[in-house]
């Protein structure tokens, strides 16, 4: 479970945010650093500064910053993380919209789901940003999604870690998710949120991505699972047509 330190530090957050949108997503204009970051672009060039003294960035030839030396060794392919994202967000938007509250995009990276895009809600108490954040796949609503599509060699793997009662658990609930066909997350990787997730079919040579929407649990009731479920299967299915299209 990882919450947001109450004093945390902004530029420290902006700085490691930085580093991980420059290992999924590539080479970055100072203006790019900017508008992603939402700040000006005297601190978006003194922070990239400080990446590349680290040699977390480096300056490439045509003036772009791209992951450095510390960073290169990244489980995600940058080209197709960065299509995802692009691919993505106007679907995200669009649940939003219907359902009012915060969806993410994510992909699996190892035993993890990495975050690669979000579409806050507009209410006043909702799930922030988790652009760059991993999960453990097989506690998020997302994973779980994606873990469900898996063989069983594969998924064998990616659950060896866990104790027998903890994987035998897991595929138990795998097995009422490849039924019902979609996951939830129920505070289990973070108090006081709870996720509903789907897995996104494959498409233009892309696999393993999945949605999700995540909401205070305070506002969570079993009765919008269907609603959930039906509005996120139809993003996941428009995704992945919007993908093989690209």
């Amino acid at each position: 479970m990882k919450n947001k330190p109450p004093y945390a530090i902004g530029s420290v957050d902006s700085a490691l945010l930085l580093a991980t949108l420059l290992q999924q997503e590539g080479a970055m204009r100072v203006t790019d650093v900017a508008a992603r970051l939402g700040v000006s672009v005297s601190t978006a060039h003194r922070l990239l500064g400080m990446l590349v003294y680290r040699d977390f960035a480096e300056q490439l030839p045509d003036r772009r910053y791209a992951a450095g030396p510390v960073l290169r060794r990244g489980p995600l392919q940058q080209a197709s993380v960065t299509r995802l994202r692009e691919v993505a967000l106007p679907h995200l938007r669009r649940l939003v919209d219907a359902v009012g509250e915060t969806a993410n995009a994510m992909v699996l990276a190892g035993s993890d789901v990495r975050f690669v895009a979000t579409v806050e809600s507009e209410q006043v108490l909702r799930v922030g940003d988790r652009t760059g954040r991993t999960l453990p796949a097989h506690l998020s609503s997302g994973g779980k999604a994606v873990l469900a599509t898996l063989d069983d060699e594969q998924l064998a793997v990616l659950l060896e870690p866990l104790d027998p009662a903890g994987a035998a658990r897991m595929e138990r609930e795998l097995r009422t998710i490849r039924r019902r066909g979609f996951a939830v997350n129920d505070q289990g990787t973070e108090a006081g949120l709870t996720a509903v997730g789907v897995a996104v079919p494959p498409a233009g040579g892309f696999t393993g991505a999945a949605l999700s929407l995540a909401a205070p649990s305070a506002r969570y009731s079993r009765d919008r699972l269907p609603i959930w479920g039906s509005a996120l299967a139809q993003a996941a299915g428009a995704l992945a047509r919007d993908l093989g299209a690209c």
